[in-house]
């Protein structure tokens, strides 16, 4: 391999590694939203894996079962970080696809 060639392939890297950086915090900026209970329990979550916002139903706290309100809460910010993963990955393995990286997907949990 030849000093240019290595060079080329240097400089191929460090574009990927900032494309990379702008997407992480593209996705950061994106969200999901996720529902339990019938849309009683609503969570939004980004796309670096926080919670945005958890909105409860008024009537499921009047109704003062505890047990029923902390399943629904976790069921609804489980069912939002699993969308939000989910977007994550299709998001890396486009990427890696356009980068002429097919294998990429497998390093950020893709198939």
């Amino acid at each position: 391999m030849s000093q240019g060639d290595v060079g080329g392939l240097l400089a191929k890297a460090q574009q990927m590694q900032e494309r990379l950086v702008q997407l992480q915090q593209e996705l950061a900026r994106r969200s999901v939203e996720a529902q339990a209970g019938g849309g009683m329990v609503t969570v939004v979550a980004t796309g670096d894996l926080r919670i945005r916002s958890v909105r409860i139903e008024p009537s499921l706290l009047e109704s003062g079962d505890l047990d029923m309100l902390q399943d629904l809460v976790a069921a609804a910010v489980n069912a939002a970080l699993a969308q939000a993963q989910r977007m994550v990955q299709e998001e890396m393995q486009k990427a890696a696809g356009m980068a002429g990286l097919p294998g990429l997907g497998n390093l950020t949990g893709g198939a």
